[in-house]
């Protein structure tokens, strides 16, 4: 079987990747703590022999033992020069197993770190590190590439994005879902379809996680979405804990009748991960043997994301739009805001934005004299920190716009390119790898044509230069340029004329920039609404518009209803039943005439007090930290110190905010990231009230002292814990990642502690964790200990002794209050 035959193998048949590769190791003799890739090397004979083993039980695909074979993990056993040598014996050893019988996948896993602002990586860190795993891959025969167990969809596009640039290679992306049927960063299956669908993988899936009974909805959801290809590599259900050794439960036979299961809901590749072995393999490709994948006939899904938010473009679900108020065209604190860096009030309209209903942002950084690109970038990260919506990257400049892509962990639209060769050229290709929409626009270096045919012709060429480099339908948006009335009349229709054409004639997605058509009217809101109305009815899929606008919204509420989009006028009475619609003269009162702003909201608006803006029974300062707005913290702590002392306003602002926060993420409606940024809001905060509290104010709920059992390298998860603790008063002695249990219990002793947090993400190092319980025990010391990690169970706590579980960084608070009986 030759590399090049896999996408027509999966025509025919569904194949059968292998099973895990870290258990069969241990099995050999490979002890925790140990550097799975660095034994292998050591053992071919044993790591050819796994290999041999799953080809023999009918595996089509066997993957490399390479998954943590990247610098920033290798580091961590002072193996970082050794990247490519680790990597490409690894695939060898393989190579020579599989015998030609079956294809070798080099094995990519994630590097244990966060990306910024959550942590210290960039895209172009995880880029490199990521190109130089693969390309060593690459090098030594793989036939292609299987990434694995990713959390974040950020680190995800920054892998698959460096697999498509530096190799030919076919690429499988596996995402790792939680149980509620979200990674842990908050993407559902639906979000990581959309985000990766468009940087064209031979396959996208799951792998990991809890078992085939967890990823079956996740498969299922993305099989009802897509026809790509979908591959699925369960664990052997959770682990539990059988006389002191770490048993998977889940038998060949019903990992088989998963298997089953699993094809039907659309998976065309299906393997085994944590816990299954070739004796699963064998079951799973007895049951599949000349099994035809499931038919799909999926509608394509014309949509953008964010981490965790899909926003579908089509009027048939709904009328969206696109913000425009993050451009710093004649709106002087706007770009002097953006020149100085500090990006204060772009977030700020972004977040107003998206309160007003808005489900996209515009974000440009137009400002002369700067550095566009670093401008962009800094936005981006910004933006996608405070509010979860996708967004436009607004920009002619071809550095700036790749900028914003790579420091965007969605699927955005870039805004724009023109029909100019010259242009499109340059913009399309970052479309094509960075997996963006892209907006076309009916202009030339002759400039807009007056007649719609003349436009629908330039439309035409960007769909087939777009097409020509790959990019699907669904990835093209057109936008026929509006005209200005007062200006240029007569075009006003050849607009309406060229959009309709556009739609009916080539399908694609459509957007204008409505407010241009009643520049330099007066009473511009009623021309511009009126234009809206016939624009959506002519086939405008995104108006690019000012969510303040209540005249637009008015009659794009309107439009829903009359074209029986918003079926029973349900959104339409949820949002009128109260009140009436307000006249035209009460629109012009609150609209700016000069430019279609609501007054309040130039850059002349006054500042937040600390104590207005009450909602929902939170203070401004509360809201600030439950958004994560570490630009408006300090000054409306200043303010509030003014009228009350340090310790109220800890309990009766901050400690509310971050308690929301913490609730928001038990109801799924805040996820990891926004977690984190309330978290280090509240931590500003503190710090900035340390020199106005009293001494006795300091003192801590008590001393936590944390760990990553010995053997075990992840701390991702024990991290975010330790933030958590300390911004809700706990000192935190964070000893790191592979510590003995003489060494946690020798720091509980020396600092006090209160609590012991344990942490472990490998089965084989969860007995690490009862070694410390009985340490305790024997040592007599007076503190609690509290247990959690990926692969920990309540019942897996309950048998070892321990005082308390966490599931995630919001349980590890309430369960260390309950200990310590603090309220």
């Amino acid at each position: 079987m030759a590399a090049f035959d896999v996408s027509a193998k999966l025509k025919e048949r569904c194949l059968v990747m292998d099973g895990a590769m870290g258990t069969m190791l241990q099995k050999q003799g490979m002890q925790p703590g140990m550097c799975p890739e660095l034994f292998g090397l050591e053992h071919p004979e044993v790591l050819a022999d796994i290999h041999y083993r799953y080809v023999q039980a009918g595996a089509d695909i066997i993957e490399t033992n390479t998954f943590g074979a990247n610098y920033y993990k290798l580091q961590a056993y002072g193996l970082e020069n050794r990247v490519e040598e680790i990597n490409q014996e690894a695939v060898r050893i393989a190579k020579r197993a599989s015998a030609g019988k079956a294809l070798v996948a080099a094995s990519v896993g994630p590097t244990g770190r966060l990306l910024q602002p959550m942590g210290e990586l960039t895209f172009d860190d995880l880029y490199r590190i990521y190109r130089q795993q693969i390309m060593a891959c690459e090098k030594a025969g793989a036939d292609l590439i299987s990434i694995e167990t990713m959390t974040d969809l950020g680190e995800m596009r920054a892998a698959l994005i460096a697999a498509q640039s530096c190799t030919r290679l076919p690429v499988i992306a596996h995402m790792s879902f939680e149980s509620q049927g979200r990674t842990m960063m908050g993407s559902d299956a639906r979000t990581v379809l959309v985000v990766l669908e468009a940087l064209r993988p031979l396959a996208i899936g799951a792998n990991c996680s809890g078992g085939a009974k967890e990823l079956l909805p996740v498969i299922a959801e993305m099989g009802r979405l897509s026809d790509i290809y979908l591959s699925v590599e369960p664990n052997a259900g959770l682990p539990v804990l059988e006389q002191g050794k770490t048993v998977f439960p889940d038998s060949p036979e019903e990992m088989a009748e998963a298997a089953l299961r699993l094809r039907q809901a659309g998976a065309n590749i299906i393997g085994g991960c944590c816990g299954t072995t070739p004796e699963h393999i064998q079951a799973i490709a007895n049951t599949l043997r000349g099994m035809a994948p499931a038919k799909r006939s999926p509608i394509p899904l014309r949509a953008l994301a964010s981490r965790s938010r899909v926003v579908i473009i089509d009027s048939r679900q709904g009328l969206n739009f696109i913000g425009e108020r993050i451009n710093p065209t004649a709106r002087k604190l706007l770009a002097q805001d953006i020149k100085a860096g500090s990006m204060k009030l772009v977030v700020e309209e972004a977040r107003l934005q998206v309160e007003h209903g808005a489900p996209i942002l515009d974000v440009n950084m137009g400002v002369p004299g700067i550095d566009e690109a670093e401008a962009m970038s800094k936005a981006v990260m910004e933006i996608q920190a405070a509010v979860d919506c996708p967004i436009a990257i607004d920009s002619a400049n071809p550095e700036a716009i790749e900028a914003g892509l790579k420091q965007y962990a969605g699927r955005p639209i870039i805004n724009s390119t023109t029909a100019e060769y010259k242009q499109l050229d340059a913009i399309l290709p970052l479309a094509q790898k960075y997996g963006a929409a892209v907006l076309g626009l009916c202009l030339d270096e002759k400039g807009i044509p007056a007649q719609a045919e003349e436009r629908l012709a330039l439309a035409k060429r960007i769909h087939q230069q777009a097409r020509a480099l790959g990019l699907r339908d669904e990835d093209i948006y057109i936008d026929c340029l509006v005209s200005t009335a007062g200006a240029e009349q007569a075009r006003v229709m050849e607009t309406i004329k060229a959009l309709q054409a556009v739609k009916q004639q080539l399908g694609l997605g459509t957007v204008l920039g409505i407010s241009n058509v009643s520049h330099g009217l007066p009473a511009r809101e009623i021309l511009t609404s009126t234009f809206l109305a016939m624009a959506w009815v002519s086939g405008l899929d995104l108006p690019i518009m000012n969510p303040f606008d209540d005249r637009v919204r008015d009659v794009t509420r309107a439009a829903a209803v009359l074209m029986n989009l918003d079926q029973g006028a349900q959104a339409y009475i949820a949002h009128y039943q109260h009140r009436s619609v307000p006249g035209p003269s009460a629109v012009r009162h609150r609209i700016c005439k000069q430019c279609n702003i609501p007054e309040l909201l130039q850059d002349a608006r006054p500042v937040k007090q600390a104590d207005s803006l009450k909602a929902g029974g939170l203070s401004a300062l509360a809201r600030v930290v439950l958004e994560g707005d570490q630009h408006n913290i300090q000054a409306l702590l200043d303010e509030a110190l003014k009228k009350d002392d340090a310790l109220k306003i800890i309990n009766q602002d901050l400690i509310p905010g971050i308690e929301e926060a913490g609730l928001r993420f038990e109801r799924k409606e805040y996820y990891l990231p926004q977690l984190m940024m309330a978290a280090e809001t509240m931590k500003k905060g503190f710090n900035h009230l340390k020199p106005f509290l009293k001494e006795e104010a300091l003192v801590s709920r008590g001393t936590v002292v944390l760990a990553t059992v010995e053997g075990d390298i992840h701390d991702i998860g024990k991290n975010i814990v330790g933030i958590m603790l300390e911004n809700y008063g706990f000192k935190v002695v964070d000893l790191g990642k592979d510590v003995p249990a003489s060494r946690i219990l020798a720091a509980a002793q020396q600092h006090q502690a209160a609590i012991i947090g344990l942490s472990a993400l490998m089965t084989t190092t969860m007995p690490r964790m009862a070694e410390v319980i009985a340490g305790v025990k024997e040592m007599q010391l007076d503190c609690r200990v509290m247990v959690g990690g990926a692969v920990v169970t309540k019942e897996y706590a309950n048998m070892i002794g321990a005082d308390g579980f966490a599931a995630d960084a919001r349980q590890a608070i309430a369960v260390a209050n309950g200990l310590l009986d603090i309220n």
